[in-house]
């Protein structure tokens, strides 16, 4: 008996197939095209995006050998040997780039990051660099980075000086809570408030915050005197001085009554060298070669 064969179902698979085969190829076609143009529109060159595949490739790999090695307990050894593909790759340090930095010598931030310099960059300490950095007198706050291949980014945040600390023999400028900035001469210094006292760069704070209380009076102040751990002096630009009581409050609601008296008195500039406020509710007012005046100030606070 004769076989007949059936091929129309065979045409209709070849057909179905070269159909899928080209609509792979359209697909493929619209993706390289999509990603063509999504390169073409970002500001990177060619070498440019061979690093950034090649650091992509690279950190996969760390990754991975160091997920092995961990596994295998030898970290240790794993991390020598990243560090030498990262440095062979190129990852090593060869720049710092330093930000932040105004009034401070940047010089020693540099030396301090050069000590950093061909370590290859798994190996860089980013917390211990941060800790010496914040050894620096300057140095508030630090932020340390790496921003590959080859730059440790250090943004600096300084301290703002605040006043000067008087000190046996010199003067010290100091921010506004009491830490040490550097020394200073006495005609950098001119025009800056000068405090003294022992204790008195612990108080720093504090006498900001009680100078705030009488805005018109603190541009006026160009000493104030920390007295026996306890109390301020202050000095005035006039070389008057004004003695507050011991207390917080108590020195700032003497220090508003006397802004209140020399407001409608004009205290400041006169023949009084000396306002004692220590007794409460009463100023003492001394006048060289005259016997001391008093002045009720209970309707004044």
């Amino acid at each position: 008996m004769a076989t007949v064969k059936r091929k129309g179902k065979g045409v209709r698979r070849s057909a179905a197939s070269r159909s899928r085969a080209q609509k792979a190829r359209m697909a493929k076609a619209k993706t390289g095209s999509a990603i063509d143009s999504v390169m073409g529109i970002l500001p990177f060159t060619d070498e440019q995006w061979q690093r950034i595949f090649m650091a992509i490739i690279l950190g996969g790999a760390v990754a991975l050998a160091w997920f092995v090695a961990s596994l295998a307990g030898i970290p240790a050894m794993a991390q020598q040997q990243i560090a030498g593909l990262a440095s062979e790759a190129g990852f090593e340090v060869r720049r710092v780039k330093v930000t932040g930095v105004d009034r401070m010598n940047e010089l020693k931030v540099y030396e301090r990051a050069l000590g950093e310099r061909d370590r290859p960059m798994p190996l860089v300490d980013l917390a211990a660099l941060r800790g010496e950095l914040l050894e620096l007198s300057w140095v508030e706050d630090a932020r340390v980075s790496r921003q590959l291949p080859d730059t440790i980014v250090i943004d600096i945040v300084e301290r703002t000086p605040h006043a000067v600390l008087k000190k046996p023999g010199r003067l010290v400028l100091i921010d506004r809570n009491g830490a040490e900035l550097e020394p200073i001469s006495q005609a950098n210094a001119k025009g800056m408030l000068v405090i003294s006292g022992p204790g008195a760069s612990r108080q720093v704070s504090a006498l900001a915050d009680l100078l705030v209380t009488a805005p018109a009076l603190k541009p006026q102040v160009s000493q104030a005197e920390w007295v026996g751990n306890r109390r301020w002096n202050l000095t005035f630009g006039t070389g008057q001085v004004l003695a507050l009581p011991q207390g917080r409050d108590e020195a700032a609601s003497a220090l508003v009554s006397f802004a209140r008296l020399d407001g409608v008195n004009r205290l400041l500039g006169g023949k009084v060298a000396t306002f004692d406020m220590r007794a409460p509710e009463r100023i003492y007012m001394r006048i060289p070669g005259r016997a001391d005046q008093s002045l009720d100030t209970g309707s004044e606070r």
